[in-house]
């Protein structure tokens, strides 16, 4: 009988302790088993996740212009004409310019999506345990050499289309034709929707780092089951 007790007594012990770990809500380390498919799902949905984040910050109205991360500055190959301006009382048409060029980047990064959307498509298996394995910005870094190339060919048209929709490409013309035509400087030939491309793909792609980090850092950004289940601390790859 006095056995008996004591088994009973240990598994009361044992469910009493269960019970209070889990109103703690403390990790029991229970491995988490991943197949390659949960891996580059989970890895797939991360970007989506990330991109879509980030398009819906920099892409509203100021969400460049306001930003100080990643406000487009005036091309600093053309800040002589700047100062030269500034010194024949334009500071409206610069500061137009500014505002324009970066409301420019802003439309043409909120249609981003699709061509974010085709690049993380084409991830594979091996491709995703890889970056699953990596640095906290691995999936960036790798969706960056991966696309580069192809995202500016795509994006490129899509600001110019966006600068000529804002007149930023007329105050362009405005600011480096008026600079031009004083004596003895440099004309200034800086290639406006290059300038404006590479700066709004520099902006997308660290904010997306910054959204990947928080995925794998932070549980609450983890909004849905399979990212959950992928960054799981415990997780294992089968």
């Amino acid at each position: 009988m006095k056995k008996y007790m004591i088994a009973f007594a240990a598994v009361l012990v044992m469910f009493t302790a269960c019970d209070t770990l889990n109103k703690l809500n403390l990790p029991t380390n229970v491995p988490v088993v991943l197949s390659e498919g949960d891996v580059a799902n989970g890895l797939k949905e991360a970007l989506n996740v990330g991109t879509n984040n980030a398009i819906g910050m920099l892409g509203k109205a100021d969400g460049i212009l306001k930003n100080p991360l990643f406000m487009i500055p005036f091309p600093q190959e053309a800040i002589k004409a700047k100062e030269k301006l500034q010194q024949l009382g334009m500071e409206t048409l610069l500061d137009n310019f500014v505002a324009t060029m970066n409301h420019g980047a802003e439309n043409a990064v909120a249609k981003a999506g699709p061509i974010f959307l085709n690049a993380i498509t084409a991830m594979t298996i091996t491709d995703a345990i890889n970056i699953l394995k990596g640095a906290d910005n691995a999936a960036t870094e790798y969706f960056k050499s991966k696309t580069t190339a192809s995202l500016t060919a795509l994006f490129k048209p899509e600001i110019t289309k966006a600068l000529d929709a804002v007149n930023c490409t007329k105050y362009w013309s405005d600011i480096t034709g008026t600079y031009n035509k004083i004596p003895l400087v440099t004309p200034i030939e800086t290639d406006l929707s290059k300038y404006v491309t590479e700066k709004a793909l520099s902006a997308l792609f660290l904010q997306i780092a910054a959204e990947e980090k928080k995925i794998r850092t932070d549980p609450a950004a983890r909004i849905n089951d399979i990212l959950k289940k992928v960054f799981d601390p415990n997780a294992i790859v089968q």
